[in-house]
């Protein structure tokens, strides 16, 4: 390198290094470094499901529930709808129970049906909201909106700024609600919110008209050490090495192997159980971000990969397609946990991915008991869950909504007092699983010790 060059940049780079030293604006990268083996899938069933079909089934008529029928719902690709008796023209479905589970089903359940060992199910979940938006960031975050905008951190964020710091990729984020809100949060874990996961391809797509892979390389090289000697004489030198960091993480962005998964033709080839044929209505690209959540894990890049899923927003009589837009999603999420059965851990020998590997399935809340006068179901404060996770015992459910209005119930005494549980308690269990103080992140929310393994 040209040492005049060199000089050059030096002097540049102490001025921008003084500038930014003086200032204690900068946390982001005062904590130590963490590593971790743990992965993490959370999933947003955007829209607002129905789960009289699937998670917290009902089938008669009680009170103001008007269950699914054949009224109501084209049942022929749904393949675990067994008619029941409803009345003298039409039949609503049979309640799925599988052999030596507790849990029930609805039809909508799809492949998930056949694995309930692996299932932990929340029902009536308080989401006290019937917003898109305000339901969307209190499942994800654990509180509501403020004048419109989140106060608080996703659950993915959470998680990356716990295990995810040294990762190349802490979060990708396709189009889940995900935020950066906090005081102590490092400025590595800020998610990469992408539309689609083909969106990071031609971001990292590089054209050799004006330079060649070796001049980038050398250009990078060249500020990797500009960066660490800056370091070397900066106060808050940590900011300045999260700038080498990323710079050292370029070369490996843009090498083949990893812009590879951000592709969907070589996903399907890597993954080809995501892409079925005929291709899924509604749910394709779920099928996508799954299959680049197994390569990414498999490869080490990634720490929590974050989507939300096609619509379950039926308010008219779209709603006859609402069993197969959630068994679509189900489908996909029972192949993801297929992979990481089959997938090798990165650093692990002997190990899989489903050994650690941990999935979260939320929405923004449920829809109406009652059917509409355009043969839909409209938006319902009630909700939820599912959790799929070596750190949970499966087999499980959790919480009830009550049988005649589909409303949360008591699903126990909790610090204050007998109530249902509630989005905060979901997300403050699911950290705490992984050793980490709920209360760092979250304001609300008890431990839900019964649903963690010991």
């Amino acid at each position: 390198m040209d040492t005049r060059r060199r000089t050059f940049l030096k002097v540049l780079g102490g001025a921008a290094g003084a500038g930014i030293a003086s200032q204690p604006l900068f946390r982001a990268f005062a904590d130590p470094p963490v590593a971790s083996d743990e992965f993490f899938v959370l999933i947003h069933a955007s829209g607002g499901w129905d789960v009289t079909l699937s998670l917290d089934p009902r089938n008669e008529r009680r009170g103001i529930i008007e269950p699914g029928s054949t009224d109501t719902i084209d049942t022929a690709p749904i393949r675990l709808w067994r008619d029941a008796p409803l009345d003298a023209d039409s039949s609503t479905f049979e309640i799925l129970r599988p052999a030596g589970s507790s849990l029930r089903f609805g039809p909508a359940i799809g492949a998930l049906a056949e694995m309930p060992d692996r299932l932990t199910v929340i029902n009536g979940l308080a989401m006290n909201t019937v917003s898109h938006p305000d339901g969307t960031f209190f499942a994800a975050t654990g509180r509501h909106l403020a004048g419109g905008k989140p106060v608080a951190a996703s659950i993915d964020t959470m998680l990356a700024n716990e295990f995810g710091r040294e990762s190349l990729l802490p979060t990708v984020s396709v189009g889940y609600p995900s935020t950066y809100v906090g005081d102590d949060l490092d400025a590595r874990v800020s998610p990469l919110r992408v539309s689609s996961v083909d969106t990071l391809s031609k971001m990292l797509n590089r054209g050799n008209v004006n330079t060649t892979a070796a001049d980038r390389l050398a250009v990078t090289a060249m500020l990797t050490e500009e960066a660490r000697d800056l370091a070397a004489r900066s106060w808050y030198r940590d900011e300045i090495e999260g700038f080498g960091l990323q710079l050292q993480a370029l070369p490996r962005m843009l090498s083949p192997d990893v812009q590879s998964i951000f592709n969907a033709t070589s996903l399907a080839a890597a993954q080809p159980t995501f892409f079925t044929t005929p291709a899924k209505r509604f749910q394709a690209r779920a099928g996508v971000n799954c299959a680049f959540a197994v390569e990414a894990m498999k490869r080490n890049l990634v720490r929590c990969v974050s989507f939300s899923s096609a619509s379950h927003d039926t308010h008219s009589n779209n709603y006859r397609s609402q069993p197969l837009i959630q068994q679509e999603l189900f489908d996909t999420i029972a192949a993801l946990v297929r992979a990481l059965d089959a997938a090798p851990h990165p650093t692990r020998t002997g190990r899989r991915l489903a050994d650690h590997t941990h999935i979260m399935v939320v929405s923004d809340f449920c829809r109406t008991p009652q059917i509409n006068l355009t043969l839909g179901r409209d938006h319902y404060p009630n909700g939820s869950a599912l959790v799929i996770s070596p750190k949970f015992v499966g087999n499980t459910s959790f919480g009830r909504a009550d049988d005649d209005q589909m409303l949360p119930a008591n699903a126990g005494t909790f610090a204050d007092g007998a109530r249902a549980v509630a989005p905060p308690d979901l997300l403050a269990t699911f950290v705490s699983a992984f050793g980490v103080n709920p209360r760092k992140y979250l304001r609300d929310g008890d431990v839900i010790r019964s649903l963690l393994r010991a």
